[in-house]
């Protein structure tokens, strides 16, 4: 732990929101270290509610936002939400032993065991105000035998995922000593087993076992035709690449694996990556769409996301496939690679960039406009969603070629490598910078408006929880390293 001693600057010092406005390239020990103290206890005490967070705060704390505006009553999953937070704490907990950080983690994790569902996983949000949370049949809670609640669990935007990584963490760091902590961790993961198909797929969300009847073998297909408008329907009970969810589930598991072993979590990652390689459409469009029907034919989801070839997950699985390849070793999570990136290269737009969706066969990059109409014109796009996203061939390529060069020791290696922390002379900079941007109350202010409070509303000024972990996480290793 690092000494008491170094606790100089009380979390006391006032409520002003003026920087304490240190400026040398170089912080101490003292001051990063006060600096820590107050982050902590501003965030634990003054910003959570119920243990929990949201994206944005006013910086005067008096209005909050996930997607959507929210009360005292209402916390968020969905990173950089609840369990991001937790994340962060019980990291800088594990780094420097402070216990302000471990209470504030603990914190967190009461406010998602309050918030899960008896399918086992979390939704968007925790609700505390007793009418909205009898509306969701939540574990801690006795049901409600008369009334309908809510009972879906998500993977969307790594909500459960996200939830299932912090808890684990914490049950690792406290020895798995909290029985009631464990049990809904071990719960939870037991849920997400039993929610992938025999084809190991996941949907987006679940509220139970998948259904066993499906094809564990039915490989990727294009529809005879599909639809131009906007069909409607339960999208979310398709199988689901759509925000990376697949990938990020995989190493939710491998986390499990680590933490707990028993080889279960391994092999539904392992089945799960079997999916990938099925999801692979045929020539001429040798990459994935965002999401599946039963037929394993590339389906609608939301009324801007069409049955279509994506040029954003078909990269975040390429990537998953070669750290598949890392872990196992097995070349048939090789074989799809070539293809896919000959494919996505040829797709690249004049400006370097892949369009989000190309439309099945022909490969035209796809759009939607302003009042969600399909089309093959970029002029007129939505604001709330990236029809055209960052390239990684480059990237992606380098990585294959040297994969597939490496030997058998060279994989060990790469399974074993540690991730070296940075230097304390790398970090310096960056500590200087974040103590001479808090303020007296030990809160992160910056510029910013507030989204879903209206276009009247005059809030110019927030406090993140996106840049409250990236603080934490430098301040706790910078803490972490020898003077």
């Amino acid at each position: 732990m690092i000494a008491s001693s170094l606790r100089l600057l009380a979390f006391s010092l006032g409520f002003g929101t003026a920087c304490i406005g240190w400026s040398a390239e170089k912080a101490t020990t003292a001051q990063a270290q006060a600096a820590f103290d107050r982050g902590v206890q501003f965030f634990a005490k003054e910003v959570a509610s119920h243990g929990g967070y949201v994206y944005l705060y006013s910086a005067d704390l008096t209005k909050r936002e996930g997607e959507g505006q929210t009360t005292r009553d209402s916390l968020w999953v969905q990173p950089p939400g609840t369990p991001a937070v937790g994340e962060a704490f019980v990291m800088a907990y594990e780094r420097t032993g402070d216990p302000a950080c471990l209470a504030a983690a603990q914190a967190a994790a009461e406010c998602l065991l309050q918030g899960q569902y008896r399918s086992g996983g979390w939704n968007a949000s925790i609700e505390f105000e007793l009418a909205e949370r009898a509306k969701n049949a939540f574990r801690t809670d006795a049901p409600l035998p008369k009334k309908r609640q809510r009972n879906i669990s998500s993977f969307d935007d790594d909500k459960s995922q996200s939830a299932l990584r912090f808890l684990m963490r914490l049950d690792r760091a406290i020895k798995f000593q909290d029985q009631r902590l464990h049990e809904a961790t071990v719960f939870a993961l037991e849920s997400v087993l039993k929610a992938q198909f025999p084809n190991g797929a996941w949907a987006q969300v679940w509220d139970g076992p998948a259904d066993a009847t499906q094809s564990a073998t039915l490989k990727a297909n294009y529809p005879a035709d599909w639809p131009r408008k906007y069909p409607g329907g339960d999208y979310w009970w398709h199988y689901t690449f759509n925000d990376h969810n697949i990938s990020n589930t995989i190493e939710t598991l491998w986390l499990a694996e680590e933490i707990y072993g028993g080889g279960r979590y391994d092999a539904a990652a392992l089945k799960a990556g079997n999916f990938m390689v099925l999801a692979q459409m045929p020539e001429p469009q040798p990459a994935w769409a965002q999401q599946y029907n039963f037929q394993m034919q590339p389906v609608w989801a939301r009324k801007f996301e069409p049955a279509a070839i994506t040029g954003s997950e078909s990269q975040s699985i390429l990537k998953t496939l070669m750290d598949l390849y890392v872990r196992t070793g097995d070349k048939k999570f090789l074989e799809p690679i070539p293809r896919a990136l000959d494919y996505l290269q040829r797709s690249e737009l004049p400006d370097g960039q892949l369009a989000r969706f190309y439309e099945l066969q022909t490969n035209k990059p796809l759009y939607m406009t302003r009042t969600y109409e399909l089309t093959y014109d970029d002029s007129d796009l939505p604001t709330h969603y990236g029809f055209k996203v960052t390239s990684k061939v480059k990237y992606l390529r380098q990585r294959y070629d040297k994969l597939v060069k490496a030997s058998p020791k060279d994989l060990e290696r790469q399974r074993t490598a540690a991730t070296k922390p940075p230097e304390r002379s790398q970090l310096e900079s960056q500590v200087a910078k974040i103590i001479a941007q808090q303020d007296r109350r030990g809160a992160w202010v910056e510029a910013g408006s507030l989204k879903y409070h209206g276009k009247k509303d005059n809030t110019r000024e927030v406090i993140s929880s996106e840049t409250f972990i990236k603080n934490l996480d430098v301040l706790s290793q910078y803490l972490a390293t020898e003077p």
